[in-house]
């Protein structure tokens, strides 16, 4: 039987990434990072694209170079179509089209939000369907209940701000560098997080709302260091500790509600700021107490990868959910 070989791209922020993926099994995972936005605090849409057409063919050719597989094996062509920025996606949509018209192969378009959530299937545990997927990022926070590996339902997200995007306001605030969210997890780690008190956001349902904890803090440190020119410098870790704290607190309310209301004991995170420390170890402690079954990836399968692309791209290719050449980027895509 011929073995099902495909090449995967992401591009959709600040990470160049490809990927192989061989009958299933990743091969291999080549990122390649964009550190030209550290000094600008964020990133910066137009730099990223420049940096993505500077690392796109290098992290192919070494994907397909390492994974020893000739470009006449690869069964088709999968990128990120969305959601994310629309100059950096147009960088890994062009190739993708391209490649695969110059190999005749097909190309498999893959939902960024999708692909985060598929990549509990890359590595052993693997979560049972039915199950609750807390997606958490810098510009997405959902939660997903997941039937099957393309069925998903989207039962709660923020209605405005990422939780990440909270993390890294917070880090800018207190002087933090870019990327700031796992600074403030580092110094977390040595704080006190009842040291300082912020509001929790009540949304009906299973939505969420970060906009204003992002304020609460703003207004707290300009009130304290009006008292305090060194009050940040002096309680760095307590302040981080806290704000850490209430988003995890509000994260966690959610998602104890939607497990409860689904009548689901699976539970899965992913997404960048399932990275945070704080965080898994508030979902085990969780797990203990409410006997959910807890799954969270690798950190190499938390951020911006194409591993997790190529996982998806593996079942749509089984169900031969291709795409023409007329396909676009969508940047808002929805799951």
């Amino acid at each position: 039987m011929k073995n099902i070989n495909i090449l995967a791209i992401e591009s959709s922020c600040d990470e160049t990434s490809a990927s192989i993926i061989s009958n299933g099994k990743i091969l291999n995972n080549i990122v390649a990072t964009q550190s030209v936005h550290e000094k600008y605090g964020g990133v910066v849409p137009e730099l990223a694209s420049r940096a993505h057409q500077q690392h796109l063919i290098p992290v192919i050719h070494e994907a397909i170079t390492e994974a020893g597989i000739a470009h006449e094996e690869l069964s088709a062509v999968a990128f990120t179509r969305g959601p994310g920025l629309m100059g950096s996606l147009m960088v890994g949509v062009s190739f993708a089209k391209s490649f695969a018209y110059a190999l005749d192969i097909p190309l498999i378009d893959v939902n960024h939000m999708q692909a985060h959530i598929l990549a509990h299937f890359i590595d052993d545990p693997k979560p049972a369907f039915p199950f609750i997927c807390l997606t958490v990022s810098g510009g997405h926070t959902q939660l997903v209940l997941v039937k099957d590996y393309l069925e998903m339902e989207v039962i709660g997200e923020t209605l405005d701000d990422a939780v990440g995007e909270a993390f890294d306001k917070t880090a800018k605030l207190l002087g933090l560098p870019y990327p700031g969210g796992p600074l403030v997890d580092k110094y977390a780690k040595e704080g006190n997080p009842q040291a300082f008190q912020f509001p929790l956001s009540e949304m009906p349902g299973l939505n969420y709302s970060f906009s204003g904890i992002k304020t609460a803090v703003l207004y707290f440190l300009r009130d304290r260091l009006k008292e305090d020119a060194d009050f940040i410098t002096e309680n760095m870790a307590d302040i981080c500790a806290s704000v850490q704290f209430t988003l995890i607190k509000m994260l966690m309310q959610k998602l104890k509600r939607a497990a409860r209301e689904h009548k689901v004991k699976e539970i899965a995170i992913a997404g960048g700021v399932s990275a945070n420390s704080g965080l898994r170890a508030e979902l085990n402690r969780l797990a203990g107490e409410l006997g959910w079954n807890v799954y969270v990836p690798k950190f190499e399968y938390c951020t911006d990868n194409a591993a997790m692309i190529a996982m998806a791209a593996h079942y749509k290719y089984l169900k031969g959910a291709f795409c023409g050449l007329d396909v676009s980027p969508v940047a808002k895509m929805k799951l």
